[in-house]
């Protein structure tokens, strides 16, 4: 079934807070909520499965890991302003990985929900 969205499953530590993370910072709206365990939440064509340790992506495989938050996969989000994004979000309290890196394509810079999983947000370079 292709309905034009894309999801991806992030997971968090605690459900309500990472809901509350996406909608009030990144304009998502809540689709659906099952907290603790899951939530999902959607932007444009993004829709971001918010799995808690309660889930069931949340159990071990069999080798023994554990499903854990985190990594360097990441959301990618595109901003028209991206120095005044971070503005906007350290002035709210949020952390960042690292300062804006411009390169050929854009500038970008990269920040953590509150389990750590990386955002990044990606201003595009004008075209001439």
């Amino acid at each position: 079934m292709d309905d034009g969205i894309v999801s991806v499953r992030y997971m968090v530590d605690d459900v309500e807070a990472a809901v509350a993370f996406y909608t009030e910072h990144f304009g998502f709206t809540l689709l659906s909520s099952a907290a603790p365990a899951f939530a999902d939440v959607k932007r444009g064509n993004l829709r971001l499965l918010l799995s808690g340790p309660a889930s069931s992506a949340g159990r071990p495989m069999p080798d023994g890991r554990q499903p854990a938050p985190g990594g360097w996969n990441r959301i990618h989000l595109i901003v028209s302003d991206v120095a005044a994004e971070v503005d906007r979000l350290r002035s709210a309290g949020l952390t960042f990985r690292n300062e804006i890196v411009e390169g050929p394509g854009g500038s970008q810079i990269l920040l953590d929900d509150p389990s750590g999983n990386p955002i990044e947000l990606f201003q595009p370079a004008a075209r001439a």
